[in-house]
């Protein structure tokens, strides 16, 4: 499956991209968000170049990289990459490679942009936008199935991701993942996770959470809002590492 270029405004998809993986898939998404345009051998080309270099050697050691280079005004290159927190290193490592050298064919010389996949997500601008919650960029995905009890299925849903909201924003990692049970006699189980971009506060990243919960696709079998800063998923099957 092929993906087209994205503008930067609220996105629906469908089941079938739930199931793709970063290893040697497309992304998940990806947007070239903005339109101003830099050419090869300028300050700027230079200053993405050694971005790029240093994230994809940085991000692996700990799941998340962030950093910005260069000297001249308009010329600064400023990123971050995030792995998902169950990610080994070498995988992280293969999926920010694979982002980064995506995004540059897929967004040509902008001087902004994100791309987003099961396993990274990767971002870079010449605007300082660290520390900033990224509403701007963002999409739903949902499962194409119908759960038979909605009330009951989304209220332990919401409470789960709830309580992961809490416990991502109070980790050093920004990342929670965990379950739950339905009643007895549903024979269900309801996995979910929680993440943020860790150049973020903990306030921020439990607004950006709690925000992003409050958009989920519910009654399905599964859904997620990914955004530019956090992003939340469940499903009724484990789709994290434990």
């Amino acid at each position: 499956m092929s993906s087209s270029k994205l503008p930067p405004t609220v996105l629906v998809l469908t089941l079938a991209l739930l199931f793709q993986t970063s290893l040697g898939a497309d992304p998940l998404s990806y947007v070239c968000y903005n339109t101003q345009n830099f050419t090869s051998n300028t300050p700027f080309d230079s200053s993405l170049k050694t971005l790029i270099a240093v994230l994809t050697y940085q991000t692996p050691l700990t799941g998340f990289g962030q950093a910005s280079f260069g000297q001249y005004y308009n010329q600064q290159a400023y990123g971050l990459s995030l792995c998902r927190g169950d990610v080994s290193p070498s995988d992280c490592q293969t999926c920010v490679s694979e982002a980064t050298s995506d995004l540059l064919g897929r967004c040509s010389y902008n001087k902004g942009a994100i791309i987003w996949y099961d396993n990274c997500l990767f971002k870079y601008s010449d605007q300082d936008f660290f520390g900033q919650i990224d509403n701007s960029n963002k999409f739903y995905l949902a499962n194409v199935k119908n759960v038979s009890d909605p009330a009951a299925f989304n209220y332990k849903t919401k409470e789960l991701l709830s309580r992961l909201a809490e416990e991502a924003y109070e980790s050093p990692k920004m990342y929670a993942a965990g379950e739950v049970k339905l009643e007895e006699g549903k024979n269900m189980t309801v996995y979910g996770l929680t993440q943020c971009t860790r150049d973020l506060s903990s306030d921020d990243c439990k607004k950006c959470l709690d925000d992003a919960i409050g958009e989920l696709p519910m009654g399905k079998e599964g859904g997620r809002v990914v955004g530019g800063s956090c992003n939340v998923r469940y499903e009724i099957y484990p789709f994290f590492k434990e």
